[in-house]
C-alpha cells in the first residue's frame, strides 16, 4: 500500500522489507532519550490510530487520508477508551446514528486518548444499531473538541479528553464494515501491546544503565556502591529480568514476522498479553530498585537522577494502557484454556 501511495521509507528500506524487527529497533532507539511522553506525542497516537485505517479502510479512504499522515502533514490517533469503558471495550457508550443520507452522526466522549490534542483524525470506535463500528472522525472545531488531561507521566503525549457533539461522519469514512468495529479494535490491540513492550523494556534497560553508572562512581562508608553486596543484588535482579523480557520479545517478534495476521490474532494474542504483563511487572521492580540505589537523586526532577525520577512517574501507566495487568493476565490464561486439548490428563 505504501508503495502505491508513492511514499519512500527512510534508510532506503523497501516497504516490503520493513518488518516487526525494524519497528522494534525504531521504538527502542526512540525511547533511549528516557522521555516516554515525548515519544508518545510524536508517534504513539499514530502507531495505534493509523493501522486500522490501512488494514480495513477502503481504497478511496486510504488514498485520501494516508499520504498526508505518512508525510507528517496530518496526525491521527485511536479513540476507544471512555470514562465508562477502559479495558472493558464492549461497554463503550459513544454512539453513531445514521441519517437519511446514509451518513452518520457521532455523539459521546472519549478519554485518555494519546496524541488527541495534536490529531486531525480520530479512529473512533462507536456503537451503532448494527453493532460496534469504527469510523474516521475528522477534527471540527464546532462539533469535535479536545482538552488536555494532566497525566502523571508527561503533557508531551498530548493525552486528551475528546467530545463529539453531533459530528457529521460521511459514510465513506466508515472503516471496514459497519458492525465489525469490535473485531478491528481487538486485532489492533495485539500489535499495540507488542509495541508497548518494545518501548517499556527499553526504558527499564535505561534504569539498569543509570544505576550501574551511579553505583560505580558513588562512594558511601568509604566504598563504592558497587562494592556493597545488596546493591549488586539489586542490579542483578534488574538486569536478569530486563534481559528475560527482551529475549521473550525477540522470540515473539520472530514469530510475528513469520505469521499471517490471522495466525497472530489466533496464536499469539495470549503470549503477547502475558509478555506485556511480565514487562510491566519488571518495570515496577526496576523503578523501585533504581529509586533505592539513587536515593534522593531518584526523587529529584533535575540533575543526575532525572531519568529515574521520570521513570517513577511514567512506569505505572504502562501497567494500565493497552489493557490493565489483571485483564491481560486473565486473558492470556483464557486463551490457553481455549486451546487446551480436552483429552489431556495428568
Amino acid at each position: 500500500m505504501i508503495r502505491k501511495l508513492g511514499i519512500k521509507l527512510p534508510g532506503g528500506i523497501e516497504p516490503e522489507e520493513f518488518d516487526f524487527f525494524h519497528s522494534m529497533i525504531f521504538s527502542e532507539e526512540f525511547r533511549a532519550t528516557g522521555c516516554y511522553g515525548y515519544g508518545d506525542g510524536l508517534f504513539g497516537g499514530q502507531s495505534i490510530g493509523f493501522p486500522p485505517l490501512l488494514k480495513f479502510g477502503s481504497d478511496e479512504l486510504i488514498q485520501r487520508i494516508a499520504p498526508d499522515i505518512l508525510l507528517g502533514k496530518k496526525r491521527i490517533c485511536l479513540a476507544v477508551s471512555e470514562p465508562y469503558a477502559g479495558s472493558d471495550v464492549a461497554q463503550i457508550k459513544a454512539r453513531a446514528r445514521m441519517d437519511e443520507n446514509g451518513d452518520f452522526i457521532v455523539s459521546g466522549v472519549k478519554k485518555w486518548i494519546t496524541g488527541g490534542m495534536f490529531s486531525d483524525y480520530f479512529t473512533t470506535l462507536v456503537a451503532t444499531d448494527q453493532g460496534h463500528s469504527m469510523m474516521l472522525v475528522e477534527r471540527d472545531d464546532e462539533s469535535l473538541s479536545t482538552r488536555a488531561l494532566k497525566t502523571s507521566y508527561s503533557m508531551a503525549a498530548g493525552t486528551a479528553y475528546v467530545e463529539y457533539d453531533d459530528c457529521k461522519v460521511p459514510k465513506t469514512n466508515v472503516i471496514g464494515k459497519v458492525g465489525n468495529g469490535f473485531m478491528y479494535a481487538m486485532s489492533n490491540f495485539n500489535v499495540e501491546r507488542w509495541g508497548m513492550v518494545c518501548s517499556g523494556n527499553r526504558l527499564s534497560r535505561l534504569m539498569v544503565e543509570a544505576c550501574f553508572k551511579w553505583a560505580m562512581q558513588r562512594k558511601i562508608f568509604g566504598k563504592r556502591l558497587i562494592d556493597q553486596p545488596v546493591i549488586r543484588f539489586k542490579l542483578a535482579q534488574m538486569a536478569a529480568e530486563v534481559e528475560a523480557v527482551h529475549s521473550l520479545l525477540e522470540d515473539v517478534t520472530f514469530q510475528m514476522n513469520n505469521s499471517t495476521e490471522k495466525e497472530i490474532n489466533k496464536l499469539l494474542a495470549g503470549p503477547i498479553a502475558l509478555m506485556k504483563y511480565k514487562q510491566t511487572r519488571v518495570a515496577q521492580l526496576c523503578s523501585d530498585n533504581a529509586c533505592q540505589i539513587l536515593g534522593g537523586r531518584g526523587l529529584t526532577r533535575s540533575g543526575m537522577g532525572v531519568m529515574v525520577e521520570k521513570f517513577q512517574r511514567s512506569q505505572k501507566m504502562q501497567a494500565i494502557l493497552g489493557g490493565s495487568e489483571e485483564i491481560l493476565a486473565d486473558f492470556a490464561m483464557r486463551q490457553a484454556v481455549k486451546a487446551y486439548p480436552k483429552e489431556a490428563k495428568l
